[in-house]
Formats: C-alpha cells, sequence, structure tokens
C-alpha cells in the first residue's frame, strides 16, 4: 500500500470513528430519556455537548466540509 492510500485510510477511519462516537452520544441521549421519561441530567447534556464538539472538531479536521456538523446541529 502507497503513503497516500495509506493517509486516505487512516483520515477515512479517524472521520468514521468520530461519526461513530457522535452517533452513540446520540443514542445515549435518547435512551436515556425513555428510561427516565424525561431528558437527561443537564450536567450530563454538557458533557455530552462537550464530547460531541471534540469528535466534531477531529471529523472537520480529516474530513472537513462533509455534511456531519450539520446533521449534528438538528440532534436534539
Amino acid at each position: 500500500m502507497q503513503q497516500d492510500e495509506l493517509q486516505d485510510m487512516l483520515r477515512d477511519l479517524v472521520w468514521l470513528n468520530a461519526v461513530i462516537a457522535t452517533e452513540l452520544i446520540q443514542i445515549t441521549e435518547n435512551t436515556s430519556s425513555i428510561l427516565r421519561k424525561e431528558p437527561p441530567p443537564p450536567s450530563c447534556l454538557e458533557e455530552h455537548r462537550a464530547l460531541r464538539a471534540v469528535a466534531l472538531k477531529i471529523a472537520d479536521r480529516y474530513r472537513p466540509g462533509t455534511m456531519l456538523r450539520q446533521h449534528l446541529e438538528r440532534h436534539q
């Protein structure tokens, strides 16, 4: 495998892991809301927001211009 191919593959994997992380955070929040029959605690929402921001920053670094940012802004 050539150096460029390897770098592209690693960028893809890092981006994909960031997507998975942000979706997993959302699934956790949704599941918590369903089980509690109320929103997650504010402290959890704030921590999730910070974690989501880090994952998004990583995703943007390796694959800028994807729909991920727009998609996350629509999450509730």
